[in-house]
C-alpha cells in the first residue's frame, strides 16, 4: 500500500504542474495565432497602415488593401492606397500603389496635395468594390479653397469606376462673361478702352470650374474677338486681350452686338449651369436702336445679367447732352441701375470703375436655393465613409461651422440635408464648439424600421454625441435618437461598430468608443455597449475596459466586429489600443455568447510579442475573411509602416468517454487476486474522439496526451489500477472524427462503503499545444465516470422503499392535567371539565423545561439509500438531543444547515437504511425562554434517494395550541399589624400624622416560564364615606423589572376631621369606604419576584374624632391574569388582604372586681382538680410500686 500512495503522489505532483504549464500558455492566448503571422511593411512616412481591408478581387484571389495618406503621387503628397498580394511566390512586401491619387473632377480647378486619400478605406462585400477617401482634397474658388473632399470607388478589378463628392458645389464665380466692346471710330484712344478690359479681366478667377470670358467688338459689325471656351487661364486671357485692336466703323450697332453675343458667344464654350454675364461698354447712341427692345427682352429670357458701361467722352468733346445716351445705356442694364450700370467720363476713366465692377458681378455669389452654399465648402467629406444598399455615406466634418454633417451620394445623385435637420440635437448657440459629426458613420439593422443609419459628433458640447437617425434620397433627415458621452475629451463617438452577434442580419449590439476616456489619469479608452431592442431603444447594458496598469491605451480607437472565430456559432469582436505599451500597441480579442458580449477579454495580442519595431499596432482592424485558403477567419492590423496578418486557428474538442465492463461493482463477487486476497477485477474502456469546431483539413493528424486515475483521497483506497504506469502521461494520434479506445483494467478492495461510487478520471490535453490546432478552453479536459455499486435491489437497478413515521408527544391534555392531584381544584380545570372537549390543546406544567417527542421510523420496502429525517420545529423550542431507544444498530447523525432556521437534517443508517427494519428514538426539544408563543408545531419529514409508491406516512405536522400554569406565590406583610391610639391629643390639633406603616405585597414566580401582563389591584381605605380621612400614603414603590409599571395613588387633599360613628363597622373595607386605588401591570421572570411597598400614616386627628372602639383597616389586593394570556393561574382571582388593626387607648382597662373574681375562680378550679386526682390514686402510685417489689424480692428469698 505504501508504494501504491507514492504512486498517487507522484501522479498528483504531475497533475498539477502540467495544469499549471497549460495555464500558464494559455495566459492572454487562444486561436490567433501570434507565432506565425505575416508583416507587410511599407513607408512610414506615408503612414502605410493607416487603414486596412481585407479584398478578394474578381478572380478570387485576395488582396490586402492598405491606405498610406501622405504617400507622394509626383510631386504632390496626395496619399494613395497599396494592394499587397498573399501569395508567397511575390518579391518584396507583394505591394503596389493603385495611383488613386490621380481622380480628379472635370472642369475643376483643383489642389491634391495632402488630401489625405487612403485616410478612409471601405469595402462593398456586395460586389467586392471599395471606397477610398481623401477628406482633404481641395478645389479653387475665386481667391478660396474649399475643403469638400473627395471618394474614389474601385471595382473588383481595381479600376476606377467613378469619383464621389458629395460636398462638391460649383463656385460662385462659375460664371460665363462675354464682353461687348464697342470697337466704332468714335471710341478715342484705343489703348484706354484696351487698359480697361486687361484690368477687368485681371480681377476675373479665370479656370475650370470658375470664370470664363469671351469677347466681341461690334460697330458696324460684329466680331468674335475670342470665344468662352478659347482660354482657361488669367495670363491666356491677358496675353489675347493685349492684341486686340480697334475694327472701328461709321456706326455703332448696339442691338446687333449684343443680340450676335446673346445668340452666338454664349452658345460656343457656355457651359450648363453657368451664370451668364455681358458687360457692354459704348460711348454712344445706338443706330438701330429700333432692335434694341427685342434684342434687351431675347437677353432676359437667357437669365443674362447685363452690365452697361457709358463712356461720355464723345459727347463732352463736342459738347452733346448725354441724356438721351444715358437712358439708352440704362435701358440695356439689368435692374436695378444702381448695382449694373456706370458711366465715365472719357476713355481715360474706365480703370477708376474696375474695382467697382468686379464686386458688383461677384455680389452675384449669394446662396443656393437648398441654403447650403455658404455650409458645405469645409465639410471634408469622406472623413468617414458607409456602403448602404443604393449609394454610400459619408461622414463631413467640417460642414456648418465644424459641427459636421452626413451626406450621401446615389447613382441618381447626391444627398446633402439642410443644416436645419440638425438643429434639435445641435443647437445653434453650440455650433461655435466643432461637434464633428460626421467622423465616423456606419448604419444597424432593425427588426422593425430596417438600416437606420449612425454617426458620431465627438466633439459636441465637448464629450461626445451619437445621433442614429434615417436619411431619404430627397435629402429629408429625421434623428430618431442620440447617445450621449459622460467625460469632457474622451472623444465619445469616434469609433461606432454595430455588432450582429448571432448572424440573424439584425443588430444586437452598437458599440460606441471613447478612446480618450481618462482613468486614473491616464487615456486608457472605454467602450460603452448598448442593446439594440426591439423597439429600437439603445440600452446601455455595461462597457468595456482594459486594466493595463500604469500606461496610456487609447482603447477603443478600432473596433472590428468580425465572423465567429471559435467555432460558439456567435459572432466576435477586436478592439485596438494603439499607445499601449509605450505606442507599441495591441489588440484584445473579445469573444459574445447568448447575444452577449463578454466583458473579460479572451485574447490579449501585443505589437512586442510579434515583432521589434512596430508602432501604433491597432490603429485599423479589418477581419471578414479567410486569407490564407484554410477556411478560417483571419484578421488585418494597421500599424505605422506596416500591416500584420494574422492567422486564426482551429478550435477542437476532444470527446472523452469512459464506460465499465461490468458496469457496476458486485462486491460479493470476488473473480480473481492480486496482492494474495481476493478482489473484484474490472476494466474501463476510455475512448477519445476530436471534433473540429472550426474548419480543420480532414487528414491533420492530432497528438494528444492522456492519463488515467483513480480519485480515492483516503489511506486504503477501494479501487486500484492494475498498471501504475496508467498514472503517467500516454500519447495518441488521431485525425478528426476518429475514434480511439484504450483499455484500462483495475480492481475493486473489500470495503464497507458501497453507498459512494468510485470516480475514474481521464485528462486529456494536446502534445504540443504550440502547434495548431487549439482546443476548445470551454470544453473540459478533465471527465470524471462514476462507477456504482450493486445495490441489491431488483433487477431494474431500482430501490423501492416505503417510509413510514408515526410519533407521539409527552405533552399533557388538559384532561390528564386536571387529574393530578394538586390541580384539579384550579379554576381552569373547573373550565375544563365544563367544556369538556380537548383537541389540539394541550397543557405545559409550570416546572417543566421540555417536551419530548418519541419518533418510530420504518422501512417497509426495500433498501433506502441516503435515508434523511427532516426536523423543523417553532421558534419556542430548541434542539437538546436525538436518542436511539431501542438495540438497533441503525445510526442516527443530524447536522444543521442553517444555523438562523430551526432545523435538523438527520442522516439516518448512513449509507442505506436496510429494507424491513425499523427504529425508535426520542427527541428532546427544550423550550425557549426567549420566544414564548401560544403554540408548537414540530414536522417531522422521512425521504430517501429512493421512489416511494406513497408519501403519505413519511410525514407528522404536530401542532398543538399551548396552555401554560403559572406557579406563583402571593404573599403580603405589614409592620406594625395594630396601633393604639393615645387619648392626650384633642380635636383641636388638626392634620396630626401618627407612626408610619409599611404594606408589601410580593409576587414570586416559582415556574419556569415568564408570566407577562399579570394585573396587580390593590384598594386602599383612605376615607370613612363622610369623607374623614383614615390614612395618608406618603410613599408608593414597584421593583421596576422586566417592564413591570403601575399607575401610583392620586394623593387628596388634607381636610379637617368630623365626628362619626363607626362603632357600627368592625372592619373598614372597599365595601363600606372610599378606597385609594393602585393598578398595576407586572412582568415575571421565571424564579424571579416582584415586590409592591406602601409606605404611610394614620389620621390621628381623624380617629380621634371618630365614634369607634376596635377598627380594623382592611387593604386588599388581587392579581388575575387577561383572558388572551395563554396561561393560567391555579386561583381564578387570588385575594391577599393586610388588616390594620387600631385600638383606642382605655379600651384595655379591666375592672378591678373581674380581676378579683378571675383570681378566687382559678384557686377554687386548682383545689377541685387537686382533690379529684387524690381520688383517683394519683399521688399514691409510687408507694404501691415499692411493696410490690419488697414483696417479690421477699418470695425469691424463701425459693432459695
Amino acid at each position: 500500500m505504501h508504494a501504491c500512495t507514492g504512486q498517487h503522489m507522484e501522479y498528483y505532483c504531475f497533475l498539477l504542474l502540467w495544469i499549471c504549464s497549460q495555464q500558464l500558455e494559455f495566459l492572454d492566448c487562444y486561436n490567433i495565432d501570434t507565432k506565425r503571422h505575416r508583416i507587410i511593411k511599407g513607408p512610414k512616412q506615408a503612414q502605410f497602415g493607416y487603414t486596412v481591408q481585407q479584398h478578394v478581387a474578381a478572380g478570387g484571389e485576395k488582396w490586402l488593401l492598405v491606405g498610406a495618406p501622405y504617400e507622394m503621387n509626383g510631386p504632390y503628397q496626395t496619399g494613395d492606397v497599396y494592394k499587397c498580394s498573399l501569395s508567397r511566390r511575390t518579391n518584396g512586401n507583394g505591394c503596389s500603389k493603385l495611383n488613386l491619387g490621380r481622380i480628379s473632377l472635370t472642369n475643376v480647378s483643383e489642389r491634391k496635395d495632402k488630401m489625405r486619400l487612403g485616410m478612409t478605406l471601405t469595402a462593398n462585400p456586395k460586389d467586392n468594390s471599395f471606397v477610398a477617401c481623401g477628406p482633404l482634397w481641395s478645389y479653387e474658388c475665386g481667391s478660396s479653397y474649399y475643403s469638400t473632399g473627395i471618394c474614389s470607388r474601385v471595382n473588383a478589378s481595381f479600376k476606377f469606376s467613378r469619383t464621389i463628392a458629395p460636398a462638391f458645389q460649383r463656385c460662385e464665380t462659375y460664371m460665363d462673361i462675354v464682353i461687348v466692346l464697342d470697337g466704332s471710330n468714335s471710341i478715342y484712344p484705343w489703348y484706354e478702352v484696351q487698359a480697361f478690359l486687361i484690368n477687368i479681366l485681371q480681377k476675373f478667377y479665370i479656370g475650370p470650374g470658375q470664370i470664363q470670358v469671351g469677347v466681341v467688338q461690334y460697330g458696324e459689325k460684329v466680331v468674335h474677338e475670342f470665344k468662352l471656351s478659347d482660354y482657361k487661364s488669367v495670363e491666356e486671357v491677358v496675353k489675347r486681350a493685349r492684341n486686340i485692336n480697334q475694327r472701328g466703323g461709321e456706326e455703332t450697332n448696339t442691338a446687333l452686338g449684343i443680340n450676335t453675343a446673346r445668340s452666338q458667344a454664349f452658345k460656343q464654350g457656355g457651359r450648363r449651369g453657368a451664370k451668364k454675364v455681358m458687360i457692354v461698354i459704348t460711348d454712344g447712341e445706338s443706330h438701330d436702336s429700333a432692335d434694341l427692345q427685342q434684342a434687351i427682352e431675347d437677353s432676359e429670357k437667357d437669365g443674362i445679367t447685363r452690365y452697361a458701361i457709358a463712356v461720355l467722352g464723345y459727347y463732352n468733346r463736342r459738347g452733346i447732352n448725354p441724356e438721351a445716351f444715358l437712358n439708352e445705356i440704362k435701358y440695356i442694364a439689368s435692374d436695378p441701375d444702381d448695382k449694373h450700370f456706370f458711366n465715365v467720363t472719357d476713355e481715360s476713366a474706365l480703370k477708376d470703375i474696375v474695382d467697382a465692377l468686379g464686386e458688383r458681378i461677384f455680389s452675384l455669389e449669394g446662396t443656393s436655393k437648398n441654403g447650403t452654399a455658404f455650409g458645405l465648402q469645409m465639410s471634408q467629406a469622406g472623413f468617414s465613409a458607409h456602403n448602404v444598399e443604393d449609394g454610400i455615406v459619408v461622414g463631413a466634418v467640417g460642414a456648418y461651422d465644424w459641427n459636421g454633417a452626413v451626406l450621401k451620394e446615389t447613382r441618381q445623385g447626391k444627398v446633402v440635408p439642410p443644416k436645419s435637420s440638425y438643429a434639435e440635437e445641435f443647437p445653434e448657440e453650440l455650433k461655435n464648439h466643432g461637434a464633428y459629426l460626421g467622423y465616423t458613420v456606419t448604419s444597424v439593422v432593425s427588426a422593425r424600421n430596417g438600416r437606420l443609419l449612425v454617426s458620431g459628433a465627438p466633439r459636441f458640447n465637448h464629450t461626445g454625441k451619437v445621433i442614429i437617425f434615417t436619411l431619404t434620397n430627397s435629402g429629408n433627415l429625421a434623428i430618431l435618437h442620440s447617445l450621449k458621452g459622460q467625460q469632457i475629451g474622451s472623444y465619445y463617438g469616434s469609433e461606432i461598430a454595430p455588432v450582429d452577434i448571432d448572424g440573424d442580419g439584425i443588430t444586437d449590439n452598437l458599440l460606441v468608443a471613447a478612446p480618450m476616456f481618462f482613468s486614473g489619469g491616464l487615456e486608457k479608452g472605454k467602450v460603452y455597449i448598448y442593446r439594440v431592442t426591439e423597439l429600437n431603444r439603445f440600452v446601455f447594458e455595461g462597457s468595456l475596459e482594459i486594466h493595463n496598469g500604469g500606461q496610456n491605451a487609447r482603447f477603443g480607437s478600432s473596433l472590428a466586429p468580425v465572423p465567429d472565430l471559435n467555432g460558439d456559432g456567435f459572432n466576435d469582436l477586436v478592439v485596438g489600443a494603439p499607445l499601449e505599451d509605450d505606442h507599441k500597441g495591441a489588440i484584445y480579442v473579445f469573444f459574445s455568447q447568448h447575444n452577449r458580449i463578454l466583458r473579460k477579454y479572451k485574447q490579449r495580442i501585443a505589437a512586442a510579442d510579434l515583432a521589434p519595431g512596430l508602432q501604433y499596432f491597432g490603429r485599423s482592424i479589418h477581419g471578414t475573411m479567410d486569407m490564407n485558403n484554410d477556411g478560417l477567419v483571419d484578421l488585418a492590423v494597421g500599424s505605422l509602416g506596416a500591416a500584420v496578418l494574422l492567422w486564426s486557428q482551429s478550435v477542437v474538442r476532444i470527446y472523452t468517454s469512459v464506460r465499465f465492463e461490468p458496469s457496476k461493482v458486485n462486491i460479493f463477487v470476488k473473480d480473481c487476486q492480486r496482492g494474495g486476497k481476493d478482489v473484484t477485477c474490472m476494466s474501463a474502456i476510455v475512448c477519445f474522439n476530436i471534433t473540429a469546431r472550426t474548419a480543420i483539413p480532414p487528414t491533420q493528424e492530432i497528438g494528444i496526451k492522456f492519463n488515467v486515475s483513480i480519485a480515492e483521497r483516503r489511506f486504503n483506497p477501494r479501487a486500484v489500477l492494475d498498471n501504475p504506469n496508467k498514472l503517467q502521461m500516454q500519447n495518441l494520434t488521431l485525425l478528426p472524427g476518429q475514434e480511439t479506445c484504450e483499455h484500462i483494467y483495475f480492481h475493486v478492495t473489500e470495503t464497507t462503503d458501497y453507498a459512494r461510487p468510485i470516480v475514474f478520471t481521464a485528462q486529456v490535453g494536446l502534445q504540443d499545444p504550440d502547434k495548431e490546432p487549439i482546443l476548445d478552453d470551454t470544453w473540459p479536459t478533465v471527465v470524471r465516470t462514476e462507477l456504482p455499486f450493486w445495490n441489491g435491489c431488483d433487477e431494474d437497478d431500482r430501490c423501492i422503499p416505503d417510509l413510514a413515521l408515526q410519533s407521539m408527544t409527552d405533552l399533557m391534555t388538559p384532561n390528564h392535567f386536571c387529574t393530578q392531584p394538586v390541580q384539579s381544584r384550579g379554576a381552569f380545570c373547573h373550565h375544563v371539565s365544563e367544556a369538556g372537549t380537548e383537541g389540539s390543546l394541550r397543557v405545559v406544567e409550570a416546572h417543566r423545561r421540555r417536551m419530548v417527542v418519541d419518533i418510530r421510523l420504518e422501512n417497509k420496502g426495500e433498501n433506502a439509500y441516503n435515508s434523511l429525517l427532516n426536523i423543523s420545529y417553532t421558534p419556542n423550542l430548541r434542539f437538546s438531543s436525538l436518542i436511539v431507544k431501542d438495540t438497533s444498530d441503525i445510526k442516527i447523525d443530524c447536522y444543521v444547515e442553517d444555523k438562523l432556521r430551526n432545523e435538523k437534517i438527520c442522516n439516518v443508517s448512513t449509507p442505506f437504511m436496510r429494507g424491513k427494519s425499523q427504529v425508535t428514538f426520542r427527541l428532546e426539544l427544550e423550550f425557549s425562554r426567549t420566544v414564548f408563543l401560544d403554540h408548537v408545531r414540530i414536522i417531522l419529514e422521512a425521504e430517501s434517494d429512493g421512489e416511494e409508491e406513497s408519501t403519505a406516512d413519511n410525514l407528522n405536522d404536530i401542532y398543538y395550541s399551548l396552555r401554560y400554569e403559572a406557579d406563583l406565590l402571593f404573599t403580603r406583610d405589614s409592620n406594625p399589624t395594630r396601633y393604639e391610639i393615645k387619648s392626650e391629643l384633642s380635636l383641636e390639633e388638626p392634620g396630626v400624622i401618627g407612626p408610619p406603616f409599611n404594606f408589601t405585597f410580593q409576587i414570586q414566580n416559582l415556574g419556569y416560564f415568564p408570566v407577562k401582563d399579570l394585573q396587580l389591584n390593590i384598594e386602599i381605605p383612605e376615607m370613612t364615606k363622610n369623607g374623614n380621612q383614615l390614612l395618608q400614603i406618603s410613599d408608593f414603590h414597584i421593583d421596576q423589572r422586566d417592564d413591570s409599571h403601575c399607575l401610583p395613588p392620586q394623593h387628596v387633599a388634607q381636610s379637617r376631621a368630623s365626628p362619626e360613628d363607626l362603632s357600627r363597622f368592625s372592619r373598614l373595607n372597599q365595601s363600606n369606604t372610599l378606597t385609594l386605588p393602585v393598578q398595576c401591570t407586572v412582568n415575571v421572570a421565571a424564579y424571579r419576584e416582584i415586590a409592591v411597598r406602601i409606605t404611610g400614616a394614620l389620621r390621628i386627628d381623624t380617629l380621634h374624632a371618630l365614634k369607634f372602639k376596635i377598627l380594623e383597616l382592611a387593604t386588599s389586593a388581587s392579581v388575575e391574569l387577561p383572558s388572551s394570556s395563554p396561561m393560567f393561574l391555579h386561583e381564578e382571582r387570588p385575594v391577599r388582604h393586610i388588616v390594620l388593626e387600631i385600638r383606642k387607648e382605655g379600651d384595655y382597662r379591666i375592672s378591678i372586681w373581674i380581676i378579683i373574681g378571675s383570681t378566687l375562680g382559678g384557686l377554687l378550679l386548682l383545689a377541685l382538680l387537686i382533690l379529684a386526682l387524690w381520688k383517683l390514686g394519683f399521688f399514691r402510685r409510687q408507694k404501691r410500686r415499692e411493696e410490690d417489689e419488697r414483696e417479690a424480692n421477699g418470695k425469691v428469698a424463701e425459693e432459695r
